[in-house]
């Protein structure tokens, strides 16, 4: 897989050469080799709940769809393929009216708290739910709702990783309750020990106020 090969095209390359980042751009070319996912890119994925999907329609027109999910829902088959369960939505089916036409898409996850988004090349294709059981079985997310429509598979030609320039940290309830829950579990513990000193002090205050009568400190 090369990405920035199959990305530049001629006319691509002589806007660079123009604009002078054409030579940088061919030492990136030659060293951009990748034999499919590595670890990396697959830990990245796993904690991916949504992405966008880009197919082009007979209209003439590329067309660019938000798909969203429990976190890995989008599941690594092997290192050159991936595959979602496709979710009942609009049911327009425009994406995969045009992925029949012409399977070539292409996608970009990103993950805003890490700002970072990888995208892809791909090729797509439909798959029916009742066509492979064991397909379905390993997509479908565990304990999270949803009406199955069809799968999807995407067989990657190349992906690259962008820049995080522009990305602005966003983070779900989920995420914002993970990051908050030490400091949750510290006000717990303070609040605690707040009110045990509370009472120790009422008890000490409850014993000044009413001393022992003089006959019962003689007996």
């Amino acid at each position: 897989m090369n990405y920035a090969e199959l990305a530049f095209t001629d006319a691509i390359k002589k806007l660079q050469e123009r604009l002078g980042s054409r030579l940088s751009y061919d030492r990136m070319e030659k060293r951009s080799y990748v034999d499919g996912l590595t670890e990396h890119e697959i830990d990245f994925i796993a904690q991916i709940d949504s992405f966008y999907l880009a197919s082009f329609g007979e209209n003439g027109y590329p067309y660019i769809q938000h798909r969203g999910g429990p976190k890995g829902f989008i599941r690594v088959i092997d290192k050159s393929t991936i595959g979602i369960v496709d979710f009942i939505g609009n049911r327009q089916y425009i994406s995969a009216g045009n992925i029949s036409e012409n399977p070539k898409v292409s996608l970009i996850l990103l993950s805003y708290p890490l700002r970072t988004r990888l995208k892809i090349y791909a090729e797509a294709e439909i798959v029916e739910l009742g066509e492979d059981k064991s397909l379905y079985d390993f997509l479908r997310p565990k304990d999270y709702k949803f009406k199955p429509e069809r799968m999807m598979i995407f067989k990657i030609t190349a992906y690259d990783w962008n820049c995080p320039q522009h990305i602005n940290p966003k983070y779900t309830v989920e995420e914002i309750r993970e990051l908050l829950e030490p400091q949750k579990q510290y006000i717990d513990t303070l609040e605690k020990e707040i009110k045990a000193l509370k009472e120790k002090l009422l008890q000490q205050q409850a014993s000044k106020s009413d001393p022992k009568k003089p006959e019962d400190n003689q007996r």
